[in-house]
């Protein structure tokens, strides 16, 4: 019979969009892929320092090609990038990342792990790193997934002995792989680790090298090779109807929030690995020395010939046909005494069986979301899909241990269903496990050594459906989730999720007070239990005066939201402080929001986290009203320029004109707009035209890479990847004269005070005379940078380009940060009248 005849390209691109909570559902042919995944009993693990740095082409082929169970431990969460999606930056953009690489993994077949390193923004060697990331944390974490994971091959995507030539993490994710090698099989070295887990030892461990790592493809031809080994990671897989590289482009896309995506190619790719530690591996065989049979487990001998007999007699057209010796193999694998492989390949068999007797169980609530103590229904459903007897004995529901008897036989395609009534009893809330604390700069805030590493919060609420097939009872896990039906996209599965019976939040994450005038501020309370009644307060410091000291509240619906207001006036000095929000419900204060970020082709996270505002009291001062903002990348710019007074209008880039642009006080382009907006190359010489009319222009930083913009300034300058990521580094002023320090706000050292994660980033380096800088500013033992503000006059009116981060800075209410940026609106403008 041909096994490999069933084409599986619609499910794969089908899966793109699919919720990881959608039941799955195996063709014949991908039953088959897993059988032999579950014959081959050998382990890598990838090793890189961000969403991204993996090659996701290397990763399919050992997962898909060679079958070895793949990790990708990626060191940090991507918290310190930018955010193509949407406006959410650091610890929800780490959120949002977490799950592009889970979706990227659902299709390269790998598996997920972190460490508690938090990605602080851009360093620029090992040591710079290491004064954010606390070393012998981070080096724990990677000893603790290399013992859990028990790779037999390791596979840095970086080069533990060039730092300073890439990103700091980058070298520091090698650097701490190569010392994690040598310490793992040593019980001496975090031995706390060792109540959870064994000691390990890896076989080998690579450098995953290229050209780029040489400088050049001609330097790499001509290098010596003979300690690389080669493989062709080309492949074509008949069964999934793609080539390895295809798959690869299609996990790569799913790094949507760094705009990734990528274009499948086809065809022979080879791979280079540079051996680091280990013998070197017999005819380009990875694995080559280590046994990836059964044989290698004490007891699996038996188990193998069984299997391997499964997979020579596969039945395409019947894959149940293979359950007798499937389930004899369950109860072999059962009795192991090798916990790891126990455990491992317990989990993959169940899930055959499943697939092969077409066995569909779904446990569902027709809610979104409960709170602890809450009474839910849960719609139980079980159909087995083969001629195979089978019997449900009961469903045990998780964490509640809540049994419930069944004795149902499951006939040939006759489908079960039965309600279940619970209550959610102490039930922990729903958020990323890693933000339950503060943490610090460089490090997330993880106590539970069983927790470290894992790409998300274990899911709590399960239903086990104990089955019996053959004499032999197997218990088959599903996740409860919230199902219910949409008119355009049909059936919907979406997380179940606990949250609090109340959330309070101010919209504004930051509130900026530009004079001594008191503010309105809403809080927006949600009730997630019905008829509720509370008060709510805020909580503030003394320096600011709040009225009324408290708000009654009642809501009548679950999931009903309404406003309070409050009246808060700031100090007469510049001032920062916190607001509080607390709900006294029953005796109880609530002090918590629930966010929900939901892009679709991710699942839906709810996250139930601190709630707070920052409220700040600047002494500013400002020039012209009404800004036209052109968005890039995305920002939230435009919101901390409304805080201060400025009327802010987003403008179509379609509608550029110089006409339609002259209603503008000043105009502001956004973020990585000109790398990310096309039309914008058609529309250059209107908004020069404007700024020739006497406009003023403000450009902020567009990455260098690949930048083929042609004039992105009326003169000429030219883009590069210098950036200054110390945010405390000295801020040196080259024109005391200059309009920009000194109209409408007087710039000081004072200004460049608090500023957050880095000064800026890709600055120009080489400018036309017409540019003026303003300031210079480097890291530690670097050259100057003159480049990060430059000013030029063109006509009546004022360019300006800065990579100054003002993206990070205004969100993080820093007060220097937005003196400067008003003053940058307000050039041109010195005969207006000063506002604030």
């Amino acid at each position: 019979m041909q096994k490999l005849s069933y084409l599986l390209l619609f499910l794969i691109l089908f899966s793109l969009n699919a919720k990881a909570q959608k039941p799955e559902k195996p063709t014949s042919a991908e039953i088959f892929e897993d059988i032999q995944k579950l014959n081959f009993l050998g382990t890598a693990l990838y090793i890189g320092a961000h969403p991204d740095d993996e090659n996701t082409a290397l990763i399919s082929y050992l997962a898909n090609q060679v079958k070895a169970r793949t990790g990708y431990l990626s060191l940090t969460r991507g918290d310190g990038g930018q955010n193509l999606v949407g406006p959410e930056i650091r610890e929800l953009l780490g959120v949002i990342r977490t799950q592009e690489l889970l979706s990227a993994r659902r299709i390269d077949g790998g598996e997920q792990r972190f460490t508690r390193a938090n990605d602080f923004g851009y360093s620029k060697n090992p040591e710079e790193t290491l004064e954010f990331w606390e070393k012998d944390k981070v080096l724990s974490d990677v000893v603790w997934a290399i013992r859990n994971f028990k790779p037999d091959i390791i596979i840095n995507r970086f080069d533990h002995r060039s730092p300073g030539t890439t990103h700091g993490h980058h070298t520091t994710s090698a650097m701490l792989s190569v010392q994690a090698f040598d310490l793992v099989n040593d019980p001496s070295k975090f031995p706390e680790q060792l109540k959870y887990t064994t000691t390990w030892q890896p076989k080998r461990e690579f450098f995953n090298t290229s050209w780029w790592f040489y400088g050049s493809q001609e330097k790499f031809d001509k290098a010596d090779k003979s300690n690389l080994v080669a493989l062709d990671d080309g492949v074509y897989y008949p069964a999934f109807g793609l080539s390895n590289t295809e798959i690869s482009a299609l996990s790569r896309s799913q790094h949507k929030s760094q705009g990734f995506g990528n274009t499948g190619s086809r065809g022979s790719q080879t791979e280079y690995l540079e051996l680091l530690r280990g013998d070197y591996p017999a005819n380009g065989n990875l694995f080559a020395g280590v046994d990836t049979s059964w044989n290698r487990v004490k007891g699996g001998r038996a188990i193998g010939e069984i299997l391997s007999q499964v997979e020579n007699s596969y039945d395409f057209t019947d894959p149940a046909a293979s359950l007798p010796a499937l389930v004899t193999a369950y109860n072999l694998i059962d009795q192991l005494k090798d916990e790891h492989w126990r455990e491992l390949k317990l989990k993959e068999i169940t899930g055959i069986i499943k697939a092969c007797a077409g066995l569909y169980l779904e446990a569902t609530t027709s809610q979104e979301l409960a709170t602890a103590n809450e009474n839910i229904d849960i719609s139980i459903e079980a159909i087995n899909r083969s001629n195979t007897a089978m019997q449900l004995k009961n469903v045990v529901i998780l964490p509640l241990e809540k049994s419930v008897e069944m004795g149902q036989n499951l006939l040939n395609n006759t489908d079960f269903r039965q309600k279940i009534s619970i209550n959610t009893g102490n039930a922990a809330l729903t958020t990323p496990y890693w933000l339950n604390k503060p943490g610090s700069v460089g490090m997330y805030n993880v106590e539970d050594q069983k927790l470290i590493g894992l790409p998300e919060t274990p899911h709590e609420f399960k239903a086990i459906f104990n089955i019996d097939i053959n004499g032999v009872t197997i218990p088959f896990k599903s996740d409860l989730v919230y199902k219910y039906n949409d008119q355009v996209k049909g059936e919907v599965f979406e997380p179940f999720d606990i949250v609090p019976p109340v959330s309070a939040a101010i919209d504004e994450p930051v509130i900026i007070f530009s004079d001594s005038e008191s503010k309105k501020i809403g809080v927006r309370v949600t009730a997630y239990k019905s008829d509720l009644k509370a008060s709510v307060t805020l909580k503030h410091d003394d320096n600011w005066q709040v009225s009324p000291s408290e708000q009654n509240v009642s809501i009548t619906s679950k999931g009903e939201s309404t406003m309070v207001y409050f009246d808060v006036t700031p100090p007469a000095h510049q001032d920062s402080n916190t607001l509080i929000p607390e709900v006294n419900l029953d005796g109880n204060v609530y002090s918590k929001k629930v966010i929900q970020i939901d892009y679709g082709y991710i699942p839906l996270q709810t996250l139930t986290l601190p709630s707070q505002s920052q409220i700040v009291k600047l002494n500013i001062k400002k020039a012209g009203d009404f800004i036209g903002y052109i968005a890039g990348a995305g920002d939230v710019i435009p919101e901390s320029l409304q805080q201060i007074g400025y009327q802010v209008a987003v403008i179509d880039p379609e509608k550029i004109t110089p006409e339609y642009l002259d209603q503008f006080d000043a105009v502001v382009m956004g973020i990585r707009a000109y790398n990310t907006v096309d039309i914008l190359k058609y529309k250059q010489q209107a908004l020069f035209d404007y700024v020739q009319n006497g406009g003023t222009m403000v450009v902020q930083y567009n990455t260098a890479r690949g930048f083929n913009f042609p004039n992105v300034g009326p003169y000429p300058l030219t883009l590069s990847s210098d950036r200054v990521t110390d945010e405390n580094a000295q801020v040196r002023i080259l024109d005391p004269s200059n309009e920009i320090l000194n109209y409408p706000n007087k710039i000081t050292d004072e200004d460049f005070k608090g500023w957050v994660q880095e000064r800026g980033l890709y600055f120009p380096t080489v400018w036309n005379d017409a540019y003026k800088p303003v300031i210079s500013i480097n890291d530690k033992g670097e050259n100057a940078l003159d480049g990060s503000l430059l000013m030029a006059q063109y006509g009546k009116g004022h360019y300006i380009y800065t990579g100054l981060s003002f993206f990070r800075e205004l969100p993080a209410g820093v007060p220097g940060a937005y003196r400067l940026f008003a003053n940058l609106l307000s050039v041109g403008k010195s005969n207006e009248k000063i506002k604030g």
